[in-house]
């Protein structure tokens, strides 16, 4: 190689990585005390949020999750009684997901502690800075584009 490439330390999608964890280390242990993944706990989450029934292909685009994965997740939530597999009125063949009471109820369980570390962490970084890191998180997806189904794993 003629130039030499950036210094992992400088390497945007490890920074990220590293901030994200950085993050993450503060919620999973809620996360596991009641049994859920990250992933599941996303796909709950998002579920939640959309308060409406969802495609499969709704849910892999709004939680980042490829449909092979989400397959195997919906089967586990559906098996632990937190979703619920409907079928489309217009296409019988397919499907669509939505919270079970027993769902429900810990997405309600788990939000107010969701909520405490996401105060905690702002309280570790400052108010100002995280909206200014939403910004400029908002900022870098508007200028590179928003990934779309097709490029993530």
């Amino acid at each position: 190689m003629t130039e030499s490439m950036r210094s992992f330390s400088r390497s945007l999608p490890m920074a990220l990585l590293k901030a994200r964890e950085s993050v993450m280390v503060r919620f999973r242990p809620e996360l596991r005390a009641h049994g859920l993944t990250e992933q599941q706990w996303r796909v709950l989450r998002a579920m939640s949020a959309a308060d409406a029934c969802l495609r499969p292909m709704e849910m892999a685009q709004m939680t980042f999750i490829s449909a092979p994965s989400l397959s195997r997740l919906l089967k586990t939530l559906e098996s632990k009684d937190l979703i619920k597999r409907g079928h489309l009125t217009d296409d019988l063949r397919g499907s669509e997901f939505g919270l079970t009471e027993t769902g429900r109820a810990l997405v309600a369980e788990i939000a107010p502690h969701s909520e405490a570390t996401y105060l905690e962490i702002e309280r570790l970084v400052g108010a100002a800075e995280i909206e200014q890191l939403y910004l400029i998180l908002e900022q870098i997806e508007q200028r590179l584009g928003a990934p779309t189904g097709a490029d993530f794993e």
